[in-house]
């Protein structure tokens, strides 16, 4: 959550420096690539939370934990290298999709484990 605070008070910035009042989303590309990558970054956190809930309950908190936190640094990286440059953002958008994968198959390897016990 401090994240989406963190990226929706940088959008907030954004608009204040280049004069872009709401409800408008284009304007300065400056303003619109960090606007974009708010969006981008809120509209994959149900996703992350989910996976990371439900790993965390049927397969390891521990190494759950550690791919929530590097998950979570992935996307600041992500956020960080968009607002310099839309390629920026590349690397980790990749990285913090393999880690999204990964933590899908840690939550079907821990509901597998879970319902197929004998």
């Amino acid at each position: 959550v401090l994240f989406l605070a963190y990226f929706a008070m940088q959008v907030i910035s954004a608009r204040r420096k280049y004069e872009i009042s709401p409800p408008e989303t284009t304007g300065h590309p400056e303003f619109e690539r960090i606007f974009r990558a708010q969006a981008n970054c809120s509209e994959y956190y149900p996703i992350f939370i989910s996976l990371l809930w439900v790993a965390g309950i049927f397969f390891h908190q521990g190494v759950t934990a550690a791919c929530g936190l590097l998950y979570l640094y992935t996307r600041l990286k992500y956020f960080q290298g968009y607002t310099v440059a839309a390629q920026g953002r590349l690397a980790p958008l990749y990285a913090s999709a393999w880690l999204l994968w990964l933590l899908l198959g840690l939550a079907l390897a821990g509901l597998l484990a879970h319902f197929l016990r004998p």
